[in-house]
């Protein structure tokens, strides 16, 4: 994907991203080396659950944050590579933080319709 398809995807996620206030949010977040062998077993995983209350665009450090209650996640834009809607309300960024240090971020919204 280039970089303005890139970007404008991203950006009409995050300009969309109210329909979900208010639904159960997963996210499951890897920290990985190598970008072409995400490999589970050498990956490591965190794994969060909550409402999701509100989202906003920090401009100092040009993060995108999602919140819930007792919980807050951000993800660089600047640092995202990759994009993509594997399902329905399921959706995954890559982020690369140095030449062999990447962040693999998949969200699901279970939504309440």
């Amino acid at each position: 994907m280039k970089v303005e398809e890139l970007n404008t995807t991203v950006l009409s996620f995050f300009e969309n991203i109210e329909k979900y206030y208010g639904c159960k949010t997963e996210i499951t977040e890897g920290l990985f080396s190598e970008l072409n062998n995400l490999d589970a077993n050498l990956t490591t995983w965190n794994l969060s659950k909550f409402e999701l209350i509100r989202s906003a665009y920090r401009k100092n450090g040009g993060r995108f944050m999602l919140e819930g209650d007792s919980m807050y996640y951000e993800i660089s834009g600047e640092k995202i590579i990759d994009f993509k809607q594997p399902g329905r309300h399921k959706f995954e960024f890559i982020e690369q933080y140095s030449e062999t240090v990447f962040r693999i971020t998949k969200i699901i919204f279970h939504n309440k319709y």
